[in-house]
């Protein structure tokens, strides 16, 4: 069996091979173990990487990506005057190493790759990567797994450092784009993400561009035209040269890591700069300290001290940084670990996890998502459908390729013990030491993440308006799609008939009243929309729960469709929901101010929504998930 892990990064990309019973080893491209993740097109269109990229870029630097999965959302880069789909740039990465894998298999393919991923990163993203191995020609059997997955699993191959059930380990991930922080737990099975989060605006380019500055401080006094001429380039030499300094700059602060100074070689007419390791610090500390504090939060997020951790594991070439592991045993009391190269652990790490290793629900990607990446023109390279192991429940994205099953979901995701939680109440005991995330019943969550992009964010407070009454309980009674087609009497809480068979047992325990609302949900047109009512939400702050009983499906589409659109938010979770002699889906969307999540009856005109403000706008709106869990725990009517 032959199977190859690659870890393509922001900066840099490694690749690691077993074959023919040996153990996992690093493929060096180039003679090195890292291979820059760079990308150059050359004027006939053919798409260069690695080290031979950034030789190029010396020539011509516009025609030069230096981290193409940076922009892993953007749909195409501009390199000189050819437009690059960016997953054909993605895919020319991955050529690489697939071919250096080959040669060294004497040409054969490996049986199965194995793609990392941030544990952030939704549908969308994780199509990009899929379609880029396709482009590559990649015929193996093709899966994905988080990383701090990998990593968690990197550290647990280590003598001594073995994660028993129950124990978990934090992840640390400091890499040359982006942040991430997660909590792993060991299970019987393999290793869950209890949760995860990110800072997109940090990263080794961030501190490369901190010491920028800071060595522009010093010498641009001397001719600030010129030094200007370099942050701004207006020619092809100015490129050269400013390319080159950033390297110099690079150089230097992977140098302090090593020494407590050196210098930064500087381009006419300016002199030489002695750097220190203390200056850097000093530079960086404000941005670092924010890292640390991110991983406080998300380890409380999973209901989690730092003492209860194993460890915390640095992986990510920036985790070099000495302040990082100082800053972390002085905020939060623990030292940090790290057992081998910091950017060779998630690959080698992939090569330790088992397919069904991983508890945590299944996340599928949507087909329409997967379809719809274009296909590069003039994409080299065989494209030949990839053998495809049977894995029950996972979901098989367009051309063969396979998606795990359990991998985690988008955003932070707290995980909750047994004891009552302020949103979800009370939650069954975890069948581990470590708290566990709220799972969803068995045929609820078929839950599809889609990517959606809104100009609009909602940020003022709502209020459930409205008497506060209750009434009888006829939840019991259900009606029929033809007695629910238009919308009937009503009785004092506001309900009708059907729409209190969709309310279900909220209707009894809430404070329900007529309307829909006065908050950003509050809809100018509720005669036209119908019978409404809207309830609290007990234990979801800043919310309410809204039900409409509409004569129009087109109305009221068009209305929520609108509320999913106002919170701004990118992520979306989609599930099918039943209960109460009813049948429908339901979509969740949020941003940093509000989420909402919208669901419908599928044969008759009822909706309802929960929406969600930010009251204090500290932190965020609850993710996606959370409304979700929060739905099916608390509104869905029963069975």
């Amino acid at each position: 069996m032959r199977i190859l892990s690659v870890d393509l990064g922001t900066s840099n990309t490694v690749a690691v091979l077993s074959a023919h019973g040996r153990p996992p080893r690093v493929v060096e491209v180039d003679g090195s173990a890292t291979m820059p993740s760079a990308v150059f097109a050359e004027e006939d269109g053919t798409l260069v990487v690695g080290r031979d990229a950034e030789r190029r870029a010396r020539l011509d630097p516009t025609r030069f990506e230096p981290n193409p999965k940076r922009r892993v959302d953007e749909q195409t880069l501009l390199l000189g005057t050819d437009v690059v789909p960016v997953n054909e740039a993605l895919a020319a990465v991955l050529r690489r190493v697939l071919d250096e894998t080959s040669r060294q298999l004497g040409g054969e393919q490996p049986d199965e790759i194995r793609l990392t991923h941030p544990a952030e990163w939704g549908p969308v993203r994780r199509n990009v990567l899929l379609s880029a191995a396709r482009l590559a020609g990649m015929t193996g059997s093709v899966s994905l797994v988080p990383e701090p997955v990998a990593a968690a699993a990197h550290f647990a191959s280590f003598p001594g450092k073995a994660l028993g059930p129950g124990q978990t380990l934090a992840v640390y991930d400091l890499g040359a784009g982006t942040f991430d922080v997660a909590v792993v737990g060991a299970t019987q099975n393999g290793y869950t993400v209890l949760a995860e989060d990110g800072l997109p605006d940090l990263g080794g380019l961030d501190v490369d561009q901190a010491l920028l500055v800071h060595v522009g401080r010093e010498v641009s006094h001397r001719d600030p035209q010129h030094w200007q001429r370099l942050l701004r380039p207006e020619s092809t030499a100015d490129r050269r040269t400013r390319r080159a300094l950033q390297e110099d700059v690079k150089a230097a602060k992977e140098a302090l890591s090593r020494l407590p100074q050196t210098e930064v070689p500087m381009p006419e007419p300016f002199a030489d700069v002695l750097v220190t390791r203390a200056e850097l610090e000093a530079l960086v500390r404000p941005a670092m300290l924010r890292s640390v504090e991110l991983l406080a939060r998300t380890v409380r997020s999973a209901g989690l001290s730092p003492d209860r951790l194993v460890g915390i594991y640095l992986v990510g070439g920036s985790s070099r940084l000495p302040l990082v592991g100082t800053l972390l045993a002085e905020k939060l009391g623990v030292v940090p670990s790290s057992l081998d190269q910091p950017e060779t652990a998630v690959a080698l790490g992939a090569h330790h996890v088992a397919s069904d290793g991983i508890s945590m629900r299944t996340q599928n990607v949507d087909n329409s998502v997967a379809a719809a990446q274009p296909m590069a023109p003039g994409a080299t390279g065989p494209h030949h459908p990839p053998q495809v192991a049977a894995i029950p429940g996972a979901y098989t994205p367009p051309g063969g390729y396979q998606q795990q099953p359990g991998y985690p979901t988008s955003g932070p995701q707290p995980a909750l013990g047994a004891q009552q939680h302020p949103q979800y109440g009370n939650q069954h005991a975890p069948q581990a030491n470590f708290p566990s995330y709220p799972t969803s019943q068995q045929g609820k969550g078929n839950r599809k993440k889609l990517l959606i992009w809104a100009a609009i964010s909602a940020v003022v407070l709502l209020a459930a308006g409205g008497a506060v009454l209750f009434w009888p309980d006829s939840s019991g009674t259900t009606y029929t799609a033809e007695e629910c087609r238009e919308p009937g009497q009503t009785d004092e809480q506001g309900f009708t008939g059907c729409l209190r068979q969709l309310a279900g047992g909220l209707a009894d325990t809430a404070q329900c009243g007529p309307g829909t609302g006065t908050g950003p949900a509050a809809a100018a047109n509720e005669e036209e929309l119908g019978v409404t009512v809207t309830c609290s939400a007990p234990g979801l702050a800043g919310a309410q729960v809204t039900y409409v009983h509409g004569s129009s499906g087109d109305v009221l589409k068009q209305y929520t469709d609108g509320l999913l659109s106002r919170t701004g938010g990118g992520d979306r979770v989609e599930a099918e929901w039943g209960g109460n002699a009813l049948e429908g889906s339901y979509s969740a969307s949020a941003g940093r101010n509000s989420s909402v999540l919208v669901f419908t009856v599928d044969d008759r005109p009822l909706t309802g929504f929960i929406y969600q403000v930010n009251a204090t706008g500290e932190g965020e709106a609850s993710k996606p998930g959370t409304m979700a869990d929060y739905f099916e725990q608390n509104v869905q009517p029963g069975e």
